[in-house]
């Protein structure tokens, strides 16, 4: 059912916790299967020099945000918003069909965290701004809030 990696990168995730001054964090969630994930990003001169996550989820959940916090370090932002959620799945040797999902949060973290570094340092373009761009969420609905509220009922 699984590859050998998403096996090796649930049972001895790369990268988890997180890092205190962080120049930009994402978090993401999915309401569908309860997943969440919050990345962590460390960014100096442009290039992420460090990624760290926090998720609560499915093995195939904490398989995609530690691959994907592999695949961000030493690439430039411009490079790490490149990263779908199919270079997350084929860089695991692939997930079962019901677990594309999870790449999908790994791609939604990957960007948030990036949109909150950008936002902080005053690189936002007016199409990001408007919240029309950066999102891309294909087969399943996403929670994109970006703080740490809940709304309570």
């Amino acid at each position: 059912m699984y590859s050998e990696k998403v096996m090796d990168h649930f049972m001895n995730p790369r990268n988890v916790g997180e890092i205190e001054d962080a120049d930009g964090v994402g978090q993401v969630g999915n309401a569908k299967c309860g997943d969440i994930m919050k990345m962590y990003l460390k960014i100096e001169n442009d290039i992420i020099v460090e990624a760290k996550f926090k998720t609560f989820g499915c093995g195939a959940a904490v398989a995609t945000s530690s691959m994907s916090t592999e695949l961000v370090v030493g690439k430039t932002v411009d490079e790490a918003l490149k990263i779908t959620n199919k270079a997350v799945a084929e860089a695991l040797d692939g997930l079962p069909p019901a677990k594309m999902h999870c790449s999908n949060l790994a791609e939604e973290a990957i960007r948030a965290a990036i949109e909150d570094y950008k936002r902080k340092n005053g690189l936002l373009s007016e199409c990001e701004m408007a919240g029309s761009c950066g999102r891309r969420c294909d087969d399943i609905h996403h929670d994109h809030n970006d703080n740490d509220e809940e709304d309570e009922d």
